[in-house]
């Protein structure tokens, strides 16, 4: 056996067991959603016999269209602002030396350590109409007697952003730990500005770090119920919570996996679009990716 061979065979034993995970845990249950999505639901709460695209048409109507659009408006801007939250963060992150670094990737860990629920709940103490916040806004004049921090969608994006905040930090730091910051440098020598560096040197050097994080964040979001169910009141429903309102109360079983379905596409169509950004954020072949315009005077962006 050649050696590439040997290399070949290495390469496909060391991805069977990721390959296999993926296919028992998500593949799998993906297409027994989609088949589900296609069959009638009975009067006990089972799945019918027969086949149908009722539930799929449903998603057309007039009670789901803006749980659609809110669930993917909802997502797309938590997953932007952890993304722009996150990348000055991996920046300075990955610029720290010793104990500090050490001390601040905790701080970005230690949400974890507490039950997901409670601090949901501890968010909604805080924003509850006699809570710390809210009192404190009144007292200074910064919030009226009639309005209110919970139960809006400010409130669900909010508590969306504070708990995938992490998830956005963590692959952009581990993207800014390997990236070259001499060519910041390079790129001051040259004129560019710091906001100007970062944004044509440091940003397309960490573009693979950027779509994951934003890819996560979403894929993260998408499927989320239990923030809106806790902080978000009847106007703030998304796709996650019709899910298992189909599933708990309803017993619709096909109706609640073409919702799934639907959620499905959406991340589709993410992972689309994370290869659009990569393309976009990504070298040519043969060029670099870190590209100052300099003018014919030598200097490159100097903007104040």
């Amino acid at each position: 056996m050649s050696g590439t061979s040997r290399s070949r065979t290495g390469e496909v034993l060391l991805t069977l067991p990721s390959f296999g995970w993926m296919l028992v845990c998500f593949f799998i249950p993906a297409l027994i959603v989609l088949y589900l999505s296609f069959k009638p639901a009975d009067s006990m709460g089972g799945v019918g016999e027969g086949w149908t695209l009722a539930h799929w048409s449903a998603l057309v109507e007039e009670q789901y269209r803006p749980i659609l659009w809110r669930t993917l408006w909802l997502s797309t801007a938590t997953s932007c602002i952890c993304v722009l939250l996150a990348v000055p963060c991996s920046l300075v992150l990955a610029r720290l030396q010793g104990a500090w670094r050490h001390v601040l990737l905790l701080l970005v860990v230690i949400p974890f350590w507490t039950n997901f629920l409670i601090r949901i709940f501890a968010w909604k103490s805080l924003l509850h109409p006699e809570g710390f916040l809210s009192s404190t806004l009144r007292s200074a004049g910064l919030l009226s007697e009639d309005a209110q921090l919970l139960y809006n969608s400010g409130s669900v994006l909010l508590v969306m952003v504070y708990t995938q905040l992490p998830f956005a930090i963590l692959p952009l730091y581990a993207a800014a730990e390997k990236f070259d910051f001499s060519l910041l440098e390079a790129a001051r020598d040259l004129g560019a500005s710091a906001r100007r560096a970062i944004w044509s040197v440091f940003v397309p050097g960490v573009s693979r770090g950027i779509a994951t994080a934003f890819l996560s964040t979403f894929v993260c979001t998408l499927g989320m119920y239990v923030v809106p169910d806790i902080v978000g009141g009847t106007d703030t429903e998304m796709l996650g919570n019709r899910i298992a309102q189909r599933v708990r109360t309803d017993r619709n079983l096909p109706l609640a996996a073409a919702l799934s379905g639907a959620m499905l596409g959406m991340v589709a169509l993410m992972f689309l679009a994370q290869a659009l950004v990569k393309r976009l954020l990504t070298a040519p072949e043969g060029g670099s990716p870190y590209v100052l315009s300099v003018s014919s005077s030598g200097a490159a962006g100097n903007e104040k």
